[in-house]
């Protein structure tokens, strides 16, 4: 796809949105069910069904996906999607493109063993390697843009508020 097509594609949607805002927003979901054997919880993911479970490093088995692992893989894959999209409009070659994040966690927050041990990553870092022959100051706004338009990126970076319930079944 090329930057026309992308343009074309999108504009139908873009107007819509200018004319009528509230179709804009959209509420996204995702659904899980504990198992009933493991320590572990069945996320239904629109493709697959994923089972998250304890990382090893609090006593989980390693079969199971890490929920930590999968935030991480959310925002490469956010990340990803979005630069592609943002050198395709912006007519950026990309001969080929690597995302990669890491984060850093202590596990003694999690397992309560240090009260001052926070709970969640301490840092995430994001990071892209581009094969492009593209000057300097267009990876720069490639950057700045990727950035911008990242919905993972700017909902970690953000911190929206986050309500949470608990009710009987």
């Amino acid at each position: 796809m090329d930057a026309t097509a992308l343009r074309a594609m999108q504009a139908p949607i873009k107007e819509r949105y200018k004319g009528d805002p509230g179709a804009a927003m959209i509420t996204l979901k995702a659904h899980g069910t504990l198992d009933d054997t493991n320590i572990a919880c069945k996320v239904e993911t629109g493709r697959a069904l994923s089972v998250a479970g304890l990382h090893p490093a609090t006593g989980g088995s390693g079969l199971e996906l890490c929920s930590g692992d999968m935030l991480l893989e959310a925002l490469v894959a956010c990340a990803g999607v979005t630069l592609k999209a943002v050198s395709t409009a912006l007519d950026i070659p990309l001969k080929s493109a690597n995302v990669t994040a890491e984060g850093d966690l202590d596990f003694r927050g999690t397992l309560g063993v240090a009260k001052d041990a926070p709970v969640g990553f301490a840092q995430i870092r994001l990071a892209f390697a581009v094969d492009t022959d593209a000057p300097q100051e267009k990876l720069d706004q490639l950057l700045k843009l990727t950035e911008r338009y990242c919905v993972v990126y700017q909902t970690i970076k953000s911190g929206p508020p986050v309500e949470v319930k608990l009710r009987k079944m």
